[in-house]
C-alpha cells in the first residue's frame, strides 16, 4: 500500500464572515490550513495512509492544530512541538468583480525557524513510498529552503517518488532568494511536477505564449511547456498544468493537463459558478492526482480524478477537501447536476 508524506507549514487562517470585508463585524472563522497539510488530509480522506510532518507551537494552539489534522486520519506522529508561534493568514472572500484578499502573518513561524536536522529523514521515509512538497516552503526562509532541500534529497536517497506543486507565492520571496535560484535546484529531485503557467514562469523561468482568459485551450502551448520542464529537468516523470480561467470571484472554467514525455492528455473542463471557497483548490488537485497516480491505470483517469476533486473543492468552506472517493468519481462520471441524493 503507498505511504505518503507532506512537509510544509499548516496555519491559522482567521476568515471574515461569509462574504463581509476585514472587520466589517467584530468576529473571524478560525480554522486551519496550508498547502501539504491539505494534500495530506484530501489523502487521508481518500482512505489512503498519508503522514504531515511540520513544527507546530507547544501551546494550546499547536495542540488545537494538531488535534485538528489527527481528526481526519492523518499520521502527525512525526510533527514536532517547539517553542515559537504559529503562521497566521486572513482572508476576506471576494464576489462577483471584488477579488478574495489574503494577507500573511506567518513571519518567525515554527517552521520558518526550523533547523535543518530538526526532522529524522530516514526514519520518517521507511515504509514511505510517495513525498509532496509545495514550493510555498522553500519561499517561506533560509531555513525552510534547507529543510526542503534535506527532505527531497534523503526522498529520492531512499527511493520515494517526489511530487512537488511549484506553487508560486510573489509575497513570500522576501529572504533575498529569488523563487527561480531556489526551485530549480529543488526540481532536479522531482518526479512529478504540478503547477500553472505563472508557476513555470516564475519558479523555472519557462514561458510560452498561451490565452487563458480568451476561453480557448491552445494545447501546443501547454505540451510545450511540459516538454520543455521535461528537457530541462530530465529526472522528470510527468508534468501536470491546471488551466483556471478566472471570469470572476464567483465564476472559474477549470481544467488540466498531464504529459508524461510521451503521451498528452487534457481534461474536462468544468464551469464552476458560485464558488463557495477556492481556496485549498490547487491542493485538491495535487492531492487528487496523487491518489490517482497511485491508484488508476492510466495517467488520464489518474486526472480526471484530480480535476473532478478541485472542482468539488470550490463548494467547500475551509482548506481542506472534505470529500470521498464515491463523491469525486460521480462527478467523473458525469453526476454534477446537484440533485439531492436520497
Amino acid at each position: 500500500m503507498a505511504r505518503i508524506v507532506t512537509l510544509g507549514e499548516i496555519m491559522l487562517r482567521l476568515k471574515s464572515p461569509a462574504l463581509e470585508r476585514f472587520f466589517q463585524s467584530p468576529s473571524l472563522e478560525a480554522t486551519f490550513g496550508g498547502g501539504e497539510a491539505n494534500v495530506a488530509v484530501s489523502l487521508a480522506n481518500y482512505g489512503m495512509d498519508a503522514a504531515f510532518v511540520t513544527a507546530l507551537p507547544n501551546n494550546a494552539i499547536g495542540e488545537a492544530c494538531l488535534r485538528d489534522v489527527r481528526s481526519f486520519g492523518v499520521d502527525v506522529s512525526d510533527i514536532k512541538m517547539v517553542d515559537g508561534r504559529m503562521g497566521i493568514y486572513f482572508l476576506e472572500t471576494g464576489s462577483n468583480q471584488r477579488p478574495s484578499k489574503v494577507v500573511y502573518d506567518r513571519a518567525d513561524s515554527c517552521i520558518a525557524k526550523a533547523p535543518v536536522d530538526l526532522f529524522d529523514w530516514k526514519k520518517i521515509f521507511d515504509g514511505a513510498t510517495w513525498f509532496h512538497i509545495t514550493g510555498i516552503t522553500p519561499a517561506i526562509s533560509q531555513s525552510a529552503a534547507d529543510l526542503s532541500m534535506a527532505a527531497v534529497k534523503a526522498a529520492k536517497e531512499m527511493g520515494l517518488t517526489v511530487s512537488c506543486d511549484l506553487n508560486y507565492r510573489k509575497n513570500l520571496w522576501k529572504y533575498g532568494k529569488e523563487a527561480k535560484e531556489v526551485m530549480s535546484e529543488l526540481t532536479k529531485y522531482v518526479d512529478v511536477a504540478i503547477a500553472n503557467e505563472e508557476d513555470f514562469q516564475k519558479s523555472l523561468g519557462i514561458t510560452a505564449k498561451s490565452d487563458v482568459e480568451s476561453g480557448e485551450l491552445d494545447r501546443d502551448v501547454y505540451k510545450t511547456i511540459a516538454q520543455t520542464a521535461m528537457d530541462l529537468y530530465p529526472n522528470l516523470k510527468k508534468v501536470a498544468i491546471t488551466l483556471r480561467e478566472s471570469k470572476s470571484a464567483d465564476t472559474n472554467y477549470w481544467a488540466a493537463c498531464i504529459y508524461d514525455g510521451k503521451e498528452f492528455y487534457v481534461s474536462r473542463k468544468y464551469a464552476i459558478t458560485d464558488i463557495v471557497d477556492r481556496v485549498g483548490g490547487g491542493d485538491s488537485f495535487g492531492g487528487g492526482l496523487i491518489y490517482g497516480l497511485n491508484t488508476y491505470p492510466t495517467q488520464a483517469e489518474a486526472l480526471e480524478f484530480a480535476v473532478a476533486a478541485s472542482c468539488l473543492k470550490h463548494t467547500i468552506s475551509g482548506d481542506f477537501n472534505r470529500v470521498t472517493v464515491k463523491e469525486v468519481e460521480a462527478l467523473m462520471k458525469g453526476s454534477g447536476s446537484g440533485r439531492v441524493e436520497r
